[in-house]
């Protein structure tokens, strides 16, 4: 990115540059498909379970089976953002979440920004989806037209981060990005 792009003011501090929101939407849609297969994991265990006793269990409902998925995501989230600051898919494209300083983030501060992810990603459109009980093709559409409405929302940003890592203090920044010579010394 170009100082014009938002960038300056990263480089100047010290800090490595933003990713670009093309790069961290690339990012987003790996990490969909690497949650779509953690969430199958409650469902081949309520098929298994199904299949031995003949019984449907009372966890197999869909809204069980959809908290069982937030929570097993929420878990996944904030352990590896406050451990290693990536999660598998932002590790294969070279981004890594900060906290505003630059620093490792806290599992209570990661945990905020999971529910902050939650909210404005998906809260918008899946609140007026069922409201209005539309169909899942058509809720589903809600949610990618929302998902592209508030990733767009970070180009009105000066740092070009999304609104919800501003609320909570953390930060997106490509990883392995050079830091100024001063700024590596530090780290070691």
């Amino acid at each position: 990115m170009t100082a014009a792009q938002g960038d300056g003011g990263a480089l100047a501090a010290g800090r490595a540059a933003t990713p670009s929101l093309a790069r961290r939407m690339a990012c987003f849609v790996y990490e969909a498909t690497l949650l779509f297969g953690l969430a199958l994991i409650p469902g081949v265990l309520g098929a298994v379970f199904f299949a031995q006793t003949g019984q449907r269990h009372p966890l197999q409902g869909d809204t069980a089976l959809r908290l069982y998925a937030l929570v097993l995501y929420g878990v996944y989230f904030v352990w590896l953002w406050s451990t290693r600051g990536q999660t598998l898919a932002m590790q294969t494209w070279k981004i890594r979440l900060v906290g505003a300083a630059g620093g490792r983030v806290s599992q209570a501060r990661a945990l905020g920004r999971y529910v902050a992810c939650c909210c404005v990603w998906f809260g918008p459109a899946t609140s007026i989806s069922a409201a209005l009980h539309w169909s899942p093709a058509r809720s589903l559409g809600a949610v990618a037209v929302g998902i592209v409405g508030y990733a767009l929302l970070a180009l009105l940003e000066p740092d070009r981060q999304f609104w919800h890592d501003r609320l909570c203090g953390t930060r997106l920044e490509r990883a392995g990005a050079t830091a100024p010579a001063a700024a590596t010394r530090r780290l070691r």
